[in-house]
């Protein structure tokens, strides 16, 4: 007979796949950066500046200062070019991709896993991708 698994034990078995990847090299390298980026006073002032200008881009924008506005992003953008020339900030987007690319990577098999399953519980072909025999196809085997 076939395991049926409930919301709650999947809901607790992807907690502990959690908690397993909270303790890989990429998490804790990530971990890191930010710390590292918390810390920078550099980096916190022209953070500062950006949510300041964009605050207030929000109120041009609202109030159609259409040239306002635009100088305003043009200040912002100089600032968020200025802030990713830093190598911390560099260092800290990398650590960000390959955490990412981790769960996309997890995210991904599960997704493959379950298609599979899906295709041979219903007598499918895996690698043609479909979940019953197509009659027009025959197998050379």
């Amino acid at each position: 007979m076939e395991t049926k698994y409930t919301r709650d034990e999947i809901i607790q078995k992807s907690k502990e796949l959690a908690s397993m990847m909270a303790q890989t090299e990429e998490v804790d390298f990530f971990k890191k950066a930010e710390k590292k980026i918390n810390e920078h006073l550099r980096v916190q002032e022209l953070i500062a500046q950006i949510k300041k200008l964009q605050k207030e881009a929000v109120n041009l924008k609202h109030y159609q200062k259409i040239e306002a506005l635009k100088q305003t992003e043009e200040k912002i953008d100089a600032l968020q070019d200025e802030i990713e020339q830093i190598p911390l900030v560099q260092e800290f987007q990398q650590s960000q991709l390959e955490v990412n690319e981790l769960l996309q990577m997890v995210s991904n098999t599960i997704t493959k896993k379950i298609t599979e399953e899906i295709i041979v519980s219903m007598g499918g072909d895996v690698l043609r991708g479909t979940t019953v025999k197509n009659p027009l196809i025959q197998d050379k085997c």
